[in-house]
């Protein structure tokens, strides 16, 4: 039996699906396709294919808590999840994995997080067909089977079939986004594959790849590594020798330097639901092509995305429009301009507006909060915390805050004292008192909170005790 180890990637930022997909909860964790998140779509295809096998995720160390309670809705115990202090692109992130596998040498099945696949069968067999390959040291690369000229995605030239069945062939070049014309030729030749960003490798001939070509990468990552600690569900890496990897794709950094790479051709149903115009692409459409999401209402409207999470929306006499309502923010943009999206995530960071990066509700290990309401010198909170879970211990120098419980049966701890609250009642946490809220009932405990203050940030506040190891 070959033994194949998914590693799935999961530290993009989705900037271009702004502004369901941001910084701090990007596209990989939204149900865009299904009612699993993309994630979650990746890790159940990974089990399909790999039954035996539990899982390798990469993540943000933002995004920890989020990997791991989406896993944990569909029942899946990851192998490990490994998190990266800081974004390194791809070649990095597959060298933590690597290292953490090197003394199996195991074959590795790097999936990226985010996209969508339609027959995970398909994917299979093309796994199986191409393990051979990868078992004696190449490096197996996915090609897409084109359905149209995209200028949107890089392309792997194939060359010399490999087998009579012409399963897989040799790599001839990797190639950038083309322009309309060339992408033209490219779909009629057929030998021009969509560069999917998945491969099938061996541990050790990765590291020993990263060795030969990026010597400073396997030193930072080997290093990060060995000084990495295991943290709950997670292995942490060492930030600083992390940090000193180069920033690179695996394409740059080995696949382009192979004179012995291999593609397999696959029609999966693939897409990487890169925009809004990709994502239109693949869902279901009405009779006049519209998708509509949400509490939509539409009239003389043509080939539109909808999406409303709060408001009701009405389109009447438009064409070929994305419009997307969340709760603090609305875009609305022609279908054709939707690559641009992330040139507006670019102002509100530059602009330092947190529209760009976290969402008005902002999920935490414990659960969630909402805000509802900002002020000069008030902001107002709709909290969730799960059952059994807790806040840190912490303190506030610049806010107080007014605690009303809405529902369930809370724990609050203010300074030496505790006590419960249920439905109704309140609390008041002057500036600078030590406090905790705990959910100590069986149902959500929610709550409303009001902060009094000159200064509302979230970095206004000091932890001395947290249950998730946050510092």
């Amino acid at each position: 039996m070959i033994e194949i180890v998914p590693v799935i990637l999961s530290g993009g930022s989705g900037t271009r699906l702004w502004p369901l997909s941001r910084k701090h909860y990007p596209k990989q964790f939204l149900p865009l396709v299904s009612d699993n998140s993309l994630l979650q779509d990746t890790v159940a295809r990974a089990k399909y294919i790999v039954s035996e096998a539990d899982p390798v995720i990469v993540s943000n160390n933002d995004h920890r808590f989020i990997v791991a309670e989406q896993v944990k809705e569909i029942n899946v115990q990851p192998g490990a999840i490994i998190l990266e202090p800081c974004p390194k692109n791809t070649a990095p992130a597959i060298a933590l994995a690597a290292l953490m596998l090197e003394d199996r040498d195991t074959l590795m099945l790097v999936m990226p997080s985010d996209h969508l696949i339609i027959n995970n069968e398909a994917l299979k067999k093309a796994v199986y067909a191409s393990a051979d390959y990868a078992l004696e040291g190449q490096v197996v690369t996915f090609g897409i089977v084109p359905d149209h000229a995209s200028t949107g995605y890089g392309y792997i030239k194939a060359s010399t079939a490999l087998d009579t069945d012409n399963v897989s062939f040799l790599v001839d070049k990797f190639i950038e986004k083309p322009d309309g014309k060339t992408a033209e030729s490219y779909l009629s030749s057929g030998n021009y594959f969509w560069n999917s960003g998945m491969f099938l490798l061996r541990a050790s001939v990765y590291l020993d790849l990263l060795k030969q070509f990026e010597p400073e990468i396997w030193n930072a990552c080997q290093l990060a590594v060995e000084k990495s600690q295991k943290d709950l569900d997670f292995v942490r890496i060492d930030h600083e020798s992390f940090g000193c990897s180069p920033s690179i794709s695996i394409d740059y950094a080995i696949m382009e330097k192979l004179v012995d790479a291999v593609v397999t051709p696959i029609d999966v149903g693939w897409n990487d639901v890169g925009s809004w115009s990709s994502l239109w692409e693949v869902v279901d459409k009405d009779d006049d092509g519209n998708a509509c999401y949400g509490d939509v209402y539409t009239k003389k409207t043509r080939n539109c995305f909808v999406h409303s999470e709060n408001k009701f929306i009405a389109t009447l006499g438009v064409d070929n429009l994305v419009i997307v309502e969340s709760d603090d923010a609305i875009l609305v943009a022609s279908r054709e301009s939707v690559q641009s999206v992330k040139d507006i995530v670019g102002f509100l960071e530059e602009q330092n507006r947190e529209e760009g990066s976290v969402h008005r509700k902002v999920y935490r290990p414990w659960g969630f909060y909402d805000t509802v309401d900002i002020g000069a010198r008030h902001k107002v909170k709709r909290i969730m915390v799960k059952p059994g879970q807790k806040l840190s211990l912490q303190m506030h120098h610049q806010r107080a805050e007014h605690w009303v419980v809405v529902q369930g049966l809370a724990r609050v701890t203010k300074n030496d004292e505790t006590f419960l609250l249920s439905e109704n009642q309140s609390t008041y946490i002057s500036v600078g008192m030590t406090h905790r809220l705990e959910n100590v009932g069986r149902v959500p405990l929610e709550l409303v909170e009001v902060q009094s203050g000159e200064y509302l940030g979230e970095d206004d506040i000091v932890r001395y005790d947290d249950h998730y190891g946050r510092a």
